[in-house]
């Protein structure tokens, strides 16, 4: 059977009674999280995992996948309107979208932003439609070298790029590579860093940590950092639409945004801050000297936005064909994966065919319902910027409490969030990014088998991890991406 017959059997599941309500779900709370600061999709997905066991996998994953869309079409809201990001990749959006909200334009800019975010959305669900199947054939030959090869490329980039700084990026790795350790060997049978205690002879469970991290420890950092007073959101105009100069204005942006975003978001740790960055520089550069932007440009905010939605789009290649993770919400998703018994990578088109095109299906879907969403509701998400924060974040931790005791069945999930949630707010507090140490839990038993399957059957020789071409070129990325950030920083420090 073809792709293309493939797929349209994962329409005919993705528009299925229930799937179709659990997409419809997973894009209204992700364009809820993206308006509201401080939550975002990676948040709401870990928040959900304990709470969605009883679900079938298609449908929870289904919903996970229109949260992720959906925190990226909402994010654009709060960047336009309140100078704040609901996400970090809608920084650059904040940079003339606030302007042209301020200028009476925010209507204009929040439609450039959702026509934008769906160009670039459908599109690049297109080119993960088309490239999905040879990128898994691909995997398929790949030896244990090579994975070990491919989770080291994965843990350099994300520990160098993410972050304020690759030192602080490789302590959070060591982080998640240590929480990842905990438990029985799968093969000596001996206990490893459970300190005696029999709960974690079962390693950390990763939904709970992942809950820890993300909902406890961020949601109590931000809560930790807000204002009192009024929330000052500037009102947008009655009249929506985007007239033929501003159309005109926008549609090249959206395509070189969209083809800047899709190969960008796949590479591993690319995601989707460094895409919206490179496309607002891009259409800086051509604007050329005679342009609007630092007052409004119009350009800064629809390449920005399409290039954000087709990196979210990108991220989905490395996750589904290789299992790699190449961003925060990528990683949790990675953990609903796992938590259904379900590991991604290039057998996955194989044994779970149905899942897969469903879910590509449904990004199909959540597209064309965000549109329909966020053109004529804006008014509405307008009006939740103004919920008052203690009652957001204290519903927050009750459900992220809810979910630990759910999932665990026991108080000891409770304590284990605790101490996690602890874990995750001292990160934030000093500036450790979240995501690396995430990555480590969740990758690192993947590296540790793939790297012991290798010495084994090399007999214990260390040669055999750069015995193909490949994995060599996999080692010289990585030790760029650790060395180039370095270099660039030093630069900046003389300069």
């Amino acid at each position: 059977m073809g792709s293309l017959d493939l797929l349209l059997d994962g329409f005919a599941s993705a528009l299925s009674a229930q799937n179709l309500l659990f997409a419809v779900i997973g894009v209204l709370l992700g364009t809820l999280v993206g308006v509201l600061p401080g939550i975002g999709p990676a948040m709401t997905v870990a928040l959900l995992l304990p709470i969605t066991f009883t679900v079938p996998p298609a449908a929870a994953l289904i919903m996970f996948a229109g949260i992720y869309y959906g925190g990226m079409y909402g994010g654009s809201t709060t960047s336009i309107l309140l100078n704040t990001p609901g996400e970090s990749a809608s920084i650059v959006t904040a940079l003339e979208g606030n302007k042209m909200a301020r200028a009476g334009r925010g209507a204009q800019a929040l439609a450039t932003a959702a026509l934008g975010s769906f160009v670039a959305g459908t599109i690049g669900t297109l080119l993960l439609s088309l490239v999905a199947v040879p990128v898994a054939t691909w995997a398929s030959s790949l030896t244990s070298a090579d994975y070990f090869a491919l989770t080291a490329l994965a843990f350099c980039t994300v520990a160098a790029m993410l972050g304020t700084s690759p030192l602080r990026g490789v302590a959070s790795l060591s982080v998640g590579l240590y929480l990842g350790l905990v438990g029985i060997d799968k093969i000596t049978g001996q206990s490893r860093f459970a300190m005696g205690i029999d709960e974690l002879n079962r390693g950390v469970p990763v939904v709970i940590a992942a809950v820890g991290l993300f909902a406890v420890g961020e949601s109590i950092y931000v809560a930790s950092r807000l204002r009192h007073g009024p929330v000052n959101v500037i009102p947008v105009g009655t009249t929506w639409g985007l007239p033929k100069a501003d159309l005109k204005r926008s549609w090249k942006p959206w395509l070189r945004g969209t083809f800047i975003g899709f190969p960008i978001g796949a590479v591993p740790a690319g995601g989707a801050d460094v895409t919206t960055f490179l496309s607002y520089a891009t259409e800086k550069k051509l604007a050329g000297k005679n342009n609007e932007f630092g007052k409004g440009a119009i350009e800064g905010v629809a390449g920005p936005e399409a290039a954000n939605n087709a990196a979210a789009a990108g991220v989905l290649v490395p996750l589904l064909t290789l299992g790699l993770p190449t961003s925060a919400t990528a990683a949790v998703m990675l953990a609903a994966f796992t938590s259904y018994g379900i590991q991604p990578g290039p057998l996955l088109f194989d044994t779970k065919p149905e899942l897969v095109w469903a879910l590509i299906a449904s990004l199909y879907l959540g597209n064309v319902l965000l549109l329909v969403l966020n053109l004529p509701l804006a008014g509405i998400w307008v009006k939740l910027l103004r919920v008052p924060r203690p009652y957001l974040y204290g519903g927050i931790l009750l459900c992220a409490s809810l979910g630990a005791f759910a999932s665990s069945q026991s108080a000891a999930g409770l304590l284990v969030l605790v101490v996690i949630g602890a874990l995750g707010f001292a990160m934030r507090r000093y500036g450790w990014p979240v995501a690396p140490a995430v990555l480590g839990l969740i990758l690192g038993p993947v590296a540790e088998e793939n790297l012991r399957k290798a010495l084994q059957i090399s007999q214990g020789d260390p040669g055999a991890l750069v015995s193909s071409t490949f994995s060599k070129v996999m080692f010289a990325l990585a030790l760029l991406a650790v060395i180039v950030p370095l270099i660039l920083r030093a630069r900046r420090r003389r300069s």
